[in-house]
Order: C-alpha cells, then structure tokens, then sequence
C-alpha cells in the first residue's frame, strides 16, 4: 500500500503506477499535460484499480459520445480488482462508473460522499464541482468544495476550486480573496487566475483585467489546451471590453484556435470569440469556415446543452448543411434526453439553437422569439456567466437589427452597470438613444465609448 501526493491510500506496489497516479491527480488539479500520463500507467498496469478508474474519468472529460465507450474498458479492468482496493478507491470508482452510465444525479451524491469520507480526494471533488457547473448550480460547486476545504487550506489547488465556486455564486468578495490565498500560495495556479479574471470582468476591472493576465501569462506553461486557450480567450474578452478589436482577433489566431481543434472547448472557445468579435462589427475573414470543418462530427453529439448550442452556431454561421442535421438530431434526441436534464435540453437548448441558427443566417426576427423564450433559463444549460454572456449579446444584436430599441435600452443599461466604460456597451448605446429621438443620451454614451478604448 502506498500513498499519493495528497496522502490518499494507493493499492500499488509499482512506483511507475503512483507516479502516473500523481501525474493525474496533480495535472488535473493544474491542467497539466502530465495528467495525460495515467492512461498509458492504467495500460500497463490493469491491476491497479485507482489508475484505471482515473484513466476512464479522463476519457469523459472528452465531452463526446466516445469518450463513455473508452471510459468502460477501464472501468472494467478497476472493477477486477476493487476487491482488493481500499474502500477510498472503491468509492471513487463507484462515482466514475456512474458518470460513464450518464447518471449524473447519483455520480454527484457519490462524488460528494468520497469528498465528505476522503476530503484529500481531491480529483473526485474536482469531478463533482464539474458535473455541477453542467449543470448551472453554482451552489453544488461550492458544497463539495466548503467539504475539502479545511482539510486542503495549504493547498493552492482548493482555494481555486474555492474561488471559482463563490464567483459563480456572486460572492465576489469571498471569491478574490480565496483566489488570492491561492495565488499566494501558487503563482502558477490557472484556475484561480482564472477566477480572478471572472470577477475583474463581473465588476468592470477591465484595465486591470488586461494587465493583471498579460502579467500571469508567462504561467501558462505545460497547461493543457483548454486551461491555455481558456485564460487567453479571457485576455481577449477584456480587449474587446476595451475596444481593441486586432488585439482580441490576434489572440484568436495566436492562441485559443489551433492547440486541439478537435477538442470540444477548444471549439466552443473559437465559436464564443469569433461571434463576438463579428458582433462588434470585425472581419474575421474565413475563419468560421476552418472551424465548422471540425464541428461537422457534432451534429448528434447532444452531450451538454450549452456545447451544443455553440456547435450548432458555428456551423450555421459557416453555411454548413450540416447546421440543420443537427437541428434535427437535436429535436429526436431532447424529448428523450436523460429526465434529470430533459427541461434544459428541450425547453431551452431547442428554442436557442433555433434562435441561433436564425441569428446566424440574419433572421433576427426570428431570433428575438425564439432566444426570447430562452434567454430566461439559461443557467440551466451549464457553463459560466461570462460564457452565457454570448447568448445575452446574440440577442440584443437581435433586437438592434430588428428596431426594438426600447428593449435594447434598458438590457444595455443593466450591461452598463457592470461595465461602465465598455467599448462595445457604449457605442450600442449611442446607436440606441439616437433612435428612441435622445440626442443628449447618445452623445454622452458616445463619449464614453471613445474615453474607454484603450
């Protein structure tokens, strides 16, 4: 019996076992490459329970209809073995071997049990806070996390886990200072730099959010395509704020598309940052079309509704036949979606996507009704408040392109409370007041916009 970084139990004797175990639950924690290490640990030692359970929870993170069908040829070598693994591992297995079978609800009792048992069981708290975040229940994320955290308070890794959580939550206070402990703690720790990029966005820090990651990015060292492309397209949402147009476009082609183009984030990264760059009036030229490339394989790959909907943008936008064949897988597949997600996916992921399509191909009136109808609920569909800002801005484009100035009006007003000097925020402004007939609204908000480019 041996014992992992973070203390947990191992039933291993192999060192080149634990170090691939350390591998993953450190690179996982860190958004590391290294992580990737456990699969070839897991093959070359199927008596290793705990290797081959973390090797089939790394395969669902692929987000795509494979990754449950490689996921259970590990699942099945961990299950041989738990009779001779410690109740710790059984317990994280159990927990992997639900979320392979796509029950979330119990995957997430589970992961919240081995937290409350084993708090040092931090890849299963991780786990757990993800499952959560698909889910848009922010104070989930922040449950499991409030179990760990005592027993991690020296450790970088938990106070972002922390951090993130009370972003989501709105407890922004909290939430810096946790991520500052962290950073304290570990300069190199992305996912809280990451959260502190939320909150500087939240409270319209944007100069500050622009130096403070422009800083920190000399970090961003052997992450894996998700957490470098993530944090950049950060960066790249504070320069639009900012109206620096060609800074945002260059980290577009410089770092969030091109890493692992068949990466599901990478792709909702590259889908969420050309719209809104093209929402603001850039040319991005033919880049849509060298994405929808990669996004043909998705048209029935329904496996989180807020992927889907940025699949079905990107190919739409690019004019590919293949944004209709998912439309249409879309509408077999959500009434007979999983009963704990089937409201998301058929009450709100269906109406977007329709919207969005309609958005993509100029319909915008078409796309008020339907994202309309969306717009209200769209914390169901997982993801972040500054990825489902898209959606936000989608449809006040709409409404723009289609005269309802007085709805735009107030929607950007509310945006101007938390971004004040926003570039983008202020120019529609300008354009809005000018048509409700009040020149001296326009002008100010006019003024404002030039006083905010960087």
């Amino acid at each position: 019996m041996r014992e992992d970084w973070l203390g947990n139990p191992v039933t291993t004797d192999n060192e080149a076992t634990l170090a691939g175990v350390n591998d993953f639950t450190h690179g996982f924690l860190a958004y590391e490459e290294k992580a990737l290490n456990i699969l070839s640990v897991a093959d070359a030692d199927p008596d290793c329970a705990l290797a081959n359970a973390y090797a089939a929870m790394l395969y669902m993170f692929m987000e795509s209809r494979d990754g449950p069908v490689q996921a259970a040829r590990y699942l099945e070598r961990a299950d041989a073995t738990l009779a001779n693994a410690t109740e710790q591992e059984r317990q994280v297995a159990e927990a992997i071997r639900a979320w392979v079978a796509n029950d979330i609800p119990k995957a997430i009792e589970l992961c919240e049990a081995a937290a409350g048992n084993y708090p040092r069981e931090l890849a299963t708290v991780k786990a757990c806070q993800y499952h959560q975040f698909n889910l848009g229940n922010s104070p989930g994320m922040l449950r499991v996390a409030e179990l760990a955290r005592e027993a991690n308070d020296g450790l970088a890794y938990m106070h972002g886990m922390t951090a993130f959580a009370q972003e989501q939550c709105h407890l922004l206070y909290d939430a810096e200072k946790s991520a500052r402990r962290a950073l304290e703690l570990e300069e190199k720790e992305p996912w809280a730099q990451h959260a502190l990029a939320h909150i500087m966005l939240t409270q319209g820090r944007t100069g500050e959010g622009i130096e403070f990651m422009e800083r920190v990015a000399s970090t961003w060292t052997d992450l894996n395509s998700f957490m470098y492309t993530h944090n950049w397209w950060h960066l790249a949402v504070f320069h639009i704020s900012r109206g620096d147009y060609q800074a945002a476009l260059a980290i577009y082609d410089d770092h969030v598309w091109g890493i692992l183009k068949d990466y599901s984030q990478d792709q909702i990264g590259a889908v969420s940052l050309l719209l809104r760059l093209e929402l603001v009036g850039v040319d991005v030229g033919n880049r849509w079309e060298d994405v929808a490339g990669y996004l043909k394989v998705r048209v029935d790959d329904h496996v989180q509704p807020f992927l889907t909907m940025q699949y079905l943008y990107g190919l739409a936008r690019a004019r590919a036949p293949e944004a209709d064949e998912l439309l249409r897988s879309l509408g077999d597949f959500a009434p007979q979606s999983p009963e704990f997600q089937r409201a998301a996916w058929t009450e709100v992921c269906l109406p977007a996507c329709v919207g969005l399509a309609a958005h993509a191909r100029g319909d915008h009136g078409a796309a008020v009704e339907a994202l309309g109808r969306a717009i209200p609920r769209l914390v169901e569909i997982g993801g972040s408040h500054a990825q489902r800002d898209l959606f936000d801005l989608v449809f006040l484009d709409s409404l723009i392109q289609t005269g309802r100035f007085v709805t735009a009006q107030g929607l950007l007003e509310q945006r101007r409370g938390f971004d004040p000097e926003g570039v983008p925020t202020n120019l529609a402004l300008a354009l809005v007041y000018e048509n409700l007939g009040l020149p001296g609204e326009a002008a100010r908000a006019a003024e404002r916009a030039a006083a905010g480019i960087a």
